[in-house]
């Protein structure tokens, strides 16, 4: 049972509010800016899914630097809730396009018929995409034209990377319903392999830990959809013990799949059948962990020491292992310094490379646009830092790296077809791969 629910942006701005429950009525309680008030106090970006106020309770989950906030009471499911609000933004990419603070503003009353449809009193009726077109009578305000000036800030038809700087067609960003003025949309399917990496390296390079997340999601913008046919790689093997095909195992620890996804042919020809409705869907989820069939991406050779004039000196050469023809994207690594510094002088290994000393966070935060497969990257820093000792030491490291690795997965996955029957010739398919760091913690 939900209060209220409210989108907010990055700096507070009140954008969607509704209240189904009227409980802070008569009250001096502003609930919206009570959260906002509690979430930029916190340090970081990592602030908590879910946080009390005087017997009330906030689930918020962060996409497109957009706040999507319920408030509650605390005999609710926090579970439940965070699923509604992922469920949220996932139909407001369907029914209004890409998530922005300009587009929500402009859509803000198909929102809040959106809204009015799938709650009843705060109790959930309906999150399904193909119920709620029925009823709803108000059209999608479409934003301004494509233009490649904006790739920067478009990512897999919404998939939240950490810096989300990979640009696909702008096709997936588009509403399933058309905006008004247009007579129909092309009848395309965007099928994603996205994966997550989660790792840990020691300081001798050993990893410690090695994780990756992946799902497979699907965008139809079919009006009409028969059974859809998804194969995927043949030696695709679920567990440690099992063996398929003749060539190197695709392994993962463990899967599961949306109730749609039909699996009668998934044991014999590893394919997924599905006949999905108009939107977005994650047909499958998987990890594996410890154990990936390629290299980690990137090894980081760290050298400290002391100039004669005093200062620490910090050599960082920067080596990735992905295949010669493949890149990594906005990559970043953030090194965390002693707290007395006061002075940085740099040396970079390419002019496009940028570096500055962060005072706030008292870390070196190293800008790489592009990192080639086989490259090795290096910069070195001179540190000022006053009263130099053995413990002020002690406060560097660990690096943590953020990037992106266009049509690459870490697992091996890969998708050997998409068929679609249909007497009119089949529609427009595409199949796109991105790997994104979640976390990478090179030890010192």
């Amino acid at each position: 049972m939900l209060s209220q629910i409210f989108i907010l942006s990055s700096k507070g701005d009140r954008l969607i509010h509704k209240d189904f429950r009227g409980e802070t009525c008569g009250t001096s309680t502003d609930l919206a800016d009570t959260f906002y008030r509690r979430i930029t106090s916190l340090p970081g970006d990592q602030a908590p899914v879910f946080m009390a106020h005087e017997g009330w309770h906030f689930v918020h989950v962060r996409h497109a630097g957009l706040y999507f906030v319920a408030t509650t009471t605390p005999d609710a499911s926090p579970f439940t809730l965070v699923e509604f609000l992922n469920r949220l933004v996932t139909l407001l990419r369907d029914f209004c396009g890409p998530l922005s603070e300009k587009n929500v503003s402009l859509n803000f009353a198909l929102i809040y018929e959106l809204l009015d449809e799938m709650l009843d009193y705060g109790y959930i009726q309906t999150t399904a995409p193909e119920v709620l077109r029925n009823f709803m009578h108000t059209e999608p305000v479409a934003t301004k034209p494509f233009s490649l000036l904006d790739l920067g800030s478009i990512g897999l038809f919404g998939a939240e990377t950490q810096q989300s700087r990979v640009a696909p067609s702008s096709a997936a960003s588009r509403p399933v319903l058309p905006p008004r003025g247009e007579q129909g949309t092309r009848n395309e399917v965007f099928v994603d392999v996205v994966e997550r990496l989660t790792v840990v390296i020691a300081a001798n390079g050993t990893p410690m830990k090695v994780d990756v997340q992946g799902e497979i999601r699907l965008k139809c913008y079919l009006p009409s959809c028969v059974e859809m046919r998804i194969g995927l790689t043949e030696e695709f093997c679920v567990g440690k013990s099992e063996l398929r095909g003749y060539g190197t195992a695709v392994r993962v620890d463990e899967c599961a799949f949306h109730s749609s996804v039909k699996l009668d042919e998934f044991e014999s020809g590893r394919i997924l059948k599905v006949t999905p409705s108009q939107g977005e869907l994650t047909l499958m989820q998987y990890q594996l962990a410890d154990d990936i069939p390629s290299p980690l991406p990137f090894r980081l050779f760290p050298t400290v020491d002391q100039d004669p004039t005093g200062r620490l000196r910090l050599y960082l050469k920067l080596r990735c292992d992905l295949p010669p023809k493949s890149q990594a994207l906005n990559v970043r690594l953030q090194l965390p310094v002693p707290k007395g510094v006061s002075s940085l002088a740099q040396e970079l290994s390419s002019p496009e490379q940028t570096a500055e000393l962060q005072p706030s966070t008292k870390s070196i935060r190293w800008d790489i646009p592009r990192c080639q497969g086989g490259s090795q990257l290096s910069a070195l820093f001179k540190l000022e830092v006053p009263g130099l000792s053995r413990a002020s030491l002690l406060e560097l490291g660990p690096a943590n790296l953020a990037f992106e690795l266009p049509a690459h997965t870490c697992s091996g996955l890969h998708i050997r077809f998409v068929r679609l029957p249909g007497p009119a010739g089949p529609p427009q398919r595409w199949v796109r791969y991105l790997t994104h760091s979640d976390s990478y913690v090179l030890r010192f």
